[in-house]
């Protein structure tokens, strides 16, 4: 008896990084955030998750901000269908309060 396909599950990661320091270095925080997640999602590959083509990265924002252009775009597309599931490297990168 062969087993029932696993469902795929999409998976965007989202970073962030308040300031631009650093940012013009070769590797910054922003990339570290965004290998680490795909990083996990390609760990729970047996699960059926895999990446979207886009990345959402909002170097220079806020977390207290929530009119991040890489925010909006991802929230945008969750609304749309095309994410199920969002990988971040810490939940303060996605937003300082909760309430949000």
């Amino acid at each position: 008896m062969s087993e029932a396909p696993k469902r795929r599950v999409r998976c965007a990661v989202y970073t962030r990084k308040s300031t631009d320091e650093g940012m013009d270095q070769e590797y910054n925080s922003i990339d570290a955030q965004r290998d680490a997640g795909h990083a996990y999602i390609a760990s729970q590959r047996a699960e059926g998750w895999i990446p979207v083509a886009d990345d959402y990265d909002d170097p220079a924002f806020s977390g207290g901000n929530m009119e991040r252009p890489a925010l909006r775009r991802m929230i945008a597309d969750i609304e749309a269908g095309k994410i199920d599931v969002v990988v971040i490297y810490k939940i303060d990168r996605l937003t300082r309060s909760l309430a949000d």
